[in-house]
């Protein structure tokens, strides 16, 4: 799969350094927009869960990554890069969802 944005050329057509910086933050700036997305849903999660306990699902977080894998391999994606990458932003996202939850219910 690729992405096509006006303002960065393919890898295959990077010539310079510059190129590749261009589409590179081109990309960043995508992940960017997917992540907060990612997040928003993290809000939804802790707005539907009754309980703060169900905030971490270890079978949940196992099918997450296997998913993942899959979909790196044949994206082309190193699993190498996707599994850590994808297991530190679960842990972050689970980090954002107790705070959520935690905002949206007072103790007291």
């Amino acid at each position: 799969m690729t992405f096509s944005t006006d303002d960065r050329p393919s890898p295959a057509d990077c010539t310079t350094m510059a190129d590749v910086r261009q589409g590179v933050d081109a990309l960043d700036r995508l992940l960017v927009a997917v992540l907060a997305e990612r997040q928003r849903y993290m809000e939804a999660a802790a707005r539907i869960k009754a309980d703060r306990d169900a905030v971490r699902d270890p079978a949940r977080i196992e099918d997450v990554v296997a998913k993942v894998k899959a979909a790196a391999r044949e994206a082309g994606l190193s699993e190498a890069i996707a599994e850590p990458v994808w297991r530190l932003l679960i842990e972050r996202c689970i980090d954002h969802e107790y705070a959520a939850w935690d905002r949206l219910r007072p103790a007291g």
